[in-house]
């Protein structure tokens, strides 16, 4: 049984749209896209190397997949550790709307979501990765779908855009296993699934 990983960037206040580009994804009028680029340096560069040193797959959801498939496949270099394994491995998108997808090696996952990526978590060994794809991750954490979580926190705060955790997500508790701060000041963190919150009273 594969375990599946989420990898996402979040600004301080929580904001994960478009983080890698100013046209990313400008919906919703989103203005800030290229947020994480000037906090790239070597220790980022590193742990991004070390994540995609594992998967064995990829899940996607549909604009995720869209973002990806419009850039890695036209990158190419065998040494390059995140477009070796995008192109080189298989990927599964959950989509209600793509018919075809021309990305070598993607199959469309068009049922119920749920039962899908639980199915495929049974059927693959290894670690399925996810980056990005808000939406399908917020569903699949109100499932328990989700062993890990690698959030990367930067040190911006942007008052606007898409957030991961919104109202009404499904209450979890996770366990820290990693925490590694970057040159630029962007918090490395790794949670895995712990169950439901404790509580308690001072």
């Amino acid at each position: 049984m594969a375990t599946l990983s989420l990898t996402q960037f979040l600004t301080l206040d929580g904001v994960i749209q478009a983080p890698g580009g100013p046209d990313e994804d400008r919906s919703s009028g989103f203005e800030h896209g290229g947020w994480s680029v000037p906090f790239g340096d070597e220790d980022f560069g590193q742990r991004i190397t070390e994540i995609f040193e594992r998967p064995t797959a990829f899940l996607l959801g549909r604009r995720t997949y869209d973002i990806f498939a419009g850039y890695w496949p036209k990158h190419t270099d065998p040494a390059d550790p995140v477009a070796s394994k995008l192109n080189g491995l298989p990927k599964y998108v959950a989509t209600t709307t793509l018919d075809s997808a021309d990305w070598a090696g993607t199959t469309l996952l068009k049922g119920d979501v749920v039962g899908e990526v639980a199915a495929l978590k049974e059927r693959l060994d290894g670690e399925i990765q996810m980056h990005g794809s808000a939406g399908l991750a917020r569903t699949l954490l109100d499932h328990d779908l989700i062993d890990i979580l690698h959030l990367h926190v930067f040190p911006v705060v942007l008052g606007t855009g898409r957030r991961l955790f919104s109202d009404g997500v499904r209450p979890t508790a996770f366990r820290l296993t990693d925490a590694r701060t970057t040159g630029t000041g962007v918090a490395l963190h790794t949670y895995e699934r712990a169950g439901r919150p404790e509580y308690g009273s001072y």
